[in-house]
């Protein structure tokens, strides 16, 4: 994993498949009814535990794990009906290490995976958006990612370079990513003319922002930390302390969020490029 070299231990316990299967799978059903009950979609984070787990040993770097197998189809049959039930979409984070297959068994069963911008690409530049898949939601980044505007900045190098987390070369790779990505902007209508330099990152994120909105995907999510042009992402994975992980509060509150004139006009660009 590029972004997190060392490996991730969560320091969470995971369901016993037995234990599942001789419960009747109570455990899984009352988490996602419990998810779905007062929201029209819940996001399955790591979504490939459904069908297997790793599992570190407590103690023991997560180099010293091991898989657990888990019964795929049961959950894949309960999340429909589940679903069905409560009139609500599910959204599966199909990121990292993902079984080969896998993400074709989730659109079998009507589970949306994710298109992030940064994966999105070939080996010499990112893909247009028009190429991402129909069968998944579009985003610029996650709450494990750099946002735009930190990523335009260098500042998550600088961040996880300070913990230990970086790998060598990053910063001059940066450079290169930032003209390829600043091309696709450009070729896709996303964006004009240069692109602007790393402390000016204000362009890249409107520009990011219409990039993705153009993808057919049947939903985009637009972060709301990119909404608000903000450096910071929530969640460093790989950190506990060493990080503020999901300790910061945005400045407006939830209901004047759109008063913000920057947020209005992010959310017009993002209206406006829409299939």
């Amino acid at each position: 994993d590029e972004f997190n070299r060392a490996g991730q231990d969560w320091g969470l316990s995971g369901f016993s498949p037995p234990a599942l299967i001789a419960t009747g799978f109570e455990p899984f059903l009352s988490t996602v009814r419990a998810a779905m009950r007062h929201a029209g979609g819940v996001r399955i984070d790591h979504i490939m535990g459904l069908q297997r787990l790793w599992l570190v040993p407590e103690g023991a770097s997560p180099a010293d794990g091991a898989y657990l197998d888990y019964p795929l189809d049961d959950f894949l049959r309960l999340l429909a009906l589940e679903s069905h039930r409560h009139g609500a979409v599910v959204i599966g984070e199909d990121l990292g290490t993902v079984r080969r297959g896998f993400r074709r068994r989730l659109s079998q069963a009507g589970i949306a995976g994710m298109d992030v911008m940064w994966f999105e690409r070939n080996r010499s530049s990112f893909r247009t958006p028009s190429r991402w898949r129909r069968d998944a939601v579009s985003m610029t980044t996650t709450h494990d990612l750099p946002t735009v505007a930190g990523w335009w900045q260098g500042n998550d190098i600088d961040v996880r370079t300070e913990l230990g987390l970086s790998a060598t070369g990053e910063a001059e790779q940066r450079q290169g990513d930032r003209r390829r990505l600043w091309q696709a902007f450009t070729a896709a209508g996303a964006a004009q003319g240069p692109a602007p330099p790393p402390d000016d990152p204000a362009p890249a994120v409107d520009a990011a922002l219409g990039f993705v909105a153009a993808s057919p995907a049947p939903l985009m999510l637009a972060p709301v930390e990119d909404l608000l042009g903000l450096v910071d992402q929530p969640n460093l994975p790989g950190t506990i302390d060493e990080h503020p992980n999901w300790r910061r509060r945005f400045e407006p509150p939830a209901a004047a969020l759109f008063d913000d004139p920057a947020v209005a006009r992010r959310a017009a660009i993002i209206v406006a490029r829409r299939p």
